[in-house]
């Protein structure tokens, strides 16, 4: 695009390596929709206060409409030498309805522009991840809600310490996704106030009515002060940065599937469907989605660092260092949006293999801290029991037994507070169901609290 819309200040044309490295229409023209919308409700609010004629806004409202319409179906492509996707709709509309085209831009400055284009693409974008974070939510329900009394040993450091079930796992997963979908929510009210009529920094001497644009666009209100207004980019940041909390609780679930995946785990089974192979080992079934999981998180970790950075020393008001703030904020969108389908679709196939899963926490003495408690209950302070039960601990071990086949003379000879209950309160499901608590590991517990996160994220709530 060889007339720039700002060129009469200008005595020659721009260096062409100057137009490549200023454009910003390869990855800001993804903005076109909300572009459009904004300049609709500009169009009208002009109009409204008598900037524009009743013929000039319906001008206008139709050269847009026929924009839209066309790179809608594709027959108008984006111009790659476009400065940015402003300038290109400004100059098409211009193109297409003559003079009512020119007056557009009264009253705007592509500082508030590109200000209210990015918060209208980021609410539209989040809902859709929100979509998606309820959508993964109601799976880790199902499965939990079908697994209340699967056992599986829980875990600190990586070994084994107490007998939970696999819906406990699940749910914990779940609510932290969960703090993810409020997480993003409470960072669109924050972002949504509209900065258009700030202008380029300090508003204008025509009489706007900026409240009705927010309006119209579905704002809360004006931003408050329009330094602030042009400058802002905490909301990319928050945004960005509750992604990539998301993206590292969806590496944290990966990291453990690709274990329970593994041959020494056991735990579950990959669908072929959602796993690959190696190219040498005719054996190998890789857990790749998850794998992926866990290194796409670091790009998410870093674009909200590159926000970060980029903002720092940033002087008030616009500079164009925040070019930088769209392929940034736009790749962590891009990839959560590609994550959670796609490792939500790794999750669902795989084979729970339950009987594996119970045999290790019953071989991993997980039931050692029960006994501990069963002796409180008969009297004994909490740091005798822990030391009587760790010596009965290094006795089975030395014996290779269970704590649950020792006799119980082999019992007594430690502690005579020990009768013949003491078998009822080893078995493995005892001691699930006993932890029932609030938040606990019990079905009753873990069911309650299911039922609770589906009553606030109106999820059904299928087995419950």
């Amino acid at each position: 695009m060889s007339n720039k819309l700002w060129s009469g200040r200008f005595t020659a044309a721009t260096d062409a390596l100057l137009d490549d490295f200023n454009s910003s229409i390869p990855f800001d023209q993804r903005l076109w929709p909300d572009d459009i919308a904004g300049s609709r409700a500009h169009a009208r609010m002009l109009e409204h206060v008598g900037l524009l004629t009743t013929e000039e806004l319906a001008a206008i409202e139709q050269g847009l409409d026929s924009i839209e319409a066309d790179l809608t179906d594709g027959t108008l492509a984006v111009d790659p030498t476009a400065e940015d996707i402003h300038m290109f709709i400004e100059a098409e509309l211009t193109r297409r309805i003559g003079e009512p085209g020119r007056k557009l831009h009264t009253g705007r400055s592509r500082n508030d522009q590109v200000a209210v284009d990015i918060r209208l693409y980021l609410r539209r974008m989040t809902s859709e991840v929100r979509t998606a974070i309820r959508s993964f939510i109601e799976t880790l329900v199902e499965i939990a809600a079908a697994n209340l009394r699967t056992i599986m040993p829980g875990f600190t450091h990586l070994q084994i310490a107490q007998p939970i079930t696999l819906a406990h796992h699940f749910s914990a997963y779940a609510h932290m996704l969960e703090r993810d979908w409020q997480r993003l929510g409470d960072a669109v009210d924050r972002m949504n106030y509209s900065p258009l009529g700030a202008g380029a920094l300090a508003t204008c001497t025509l009489p706007l009515d900026p409240a009705r644009t927010a309006a119209e666009l579905g704002f809360d209100g004006v931003c408050g002060n329009s330094l602030d207004a042009v400058s802002d980019r905490d909301f990319c940041v928050e945004i960005c940065a509750a992604l990539a909390l998301l993206m590292t609780h969806l590496s944290r679930l990966s990291e453990e599937l690709i274990l329970w995946a593994s041959t020494p785990f056991g735990f579950i089974t990959p669908d072929d469907a959602w796993s690959t192979g190696s190219s040498m080992m005719p054996q190998k079934k890789n857990p790749d989605i998850p794998e992926l999981v866990r290194g796409k998180s670091a790009r998410v970790i870093s674009n909200l660092n590159t926000l970060l950075v980029m903002l720092k020393g940033l002087p008030l008001a616009y500079n164009k260092d925040m070019q930088e703030d769209k392929e940034a904020i736009f790749e962590a969108l891009d990839t959560v949006l590609l994550t959670l389908p796609t490792l939500q679709g790794f999750v669902v196939t795989m084979k729970i293999n339950s009987e594996r899963m119970r045999s290790v926490a019953e071989s991993g003495l997980s039931n050692a801290t029960d006994l501990a408690e069963y002796l409180v209950r008969r009297g004994l302070p909490f740091r005798q029991a822990h030391e009587q039960v760790g010596k009965l601990v290094y006795y089975a071990l030395e014996q290779g037994k269970k704590l649950e086949e020792l006799s119980l003379d082999e019992f007594r000879a430690q502690s005579s507070l020990v009768d013949d209950s003491v078998y009822a309160a080893l078995k493995i499901e005892n001691c699930v169901a006993a932890r029932d608590l609030p938040g606990g590991p019990a079905p009753t517990a873990v069911e309650t609290a299911l039922r609770s996160l589906c009553e606030r994220l109106d999820l059904s709530a299928k087995n419950l």
